[in-house]
């Protein structure tokens, strides 16, 4: 498949916004890691530890609002 120059140089404007953001805050991406490692990279949790919190966990009723007869 053979490419035009003018497509190999294609950027989106998408693309355009994010260059230029970066290159306006270079920090950013530091803060995204540091976002991620807050909220999605945490430490593996032993299956001691998850047996444990799933023994703890109280059963709820289908109907919470329901009385108990």
């Amino acid at each position: 498949m053979i490419f035009s120059k003018k497509h190999v140089m294609y950027e989106s404007e998408h693309t355009k916004f994010i260059s230029e953001l970066k290159k306006q805050n270079p920090h950013l991406d530091e803060g995204q890691v540091a976002g991620r490692a807050l909220l999605w990279d945490k430490e593996p949790v032993s299956l001691d530890e998850q047996a444990r919190v799933q023994e703890s966990r109280l059963r709820q009723q289908a109907y919470p609002y329901q009385t108990k007869v």
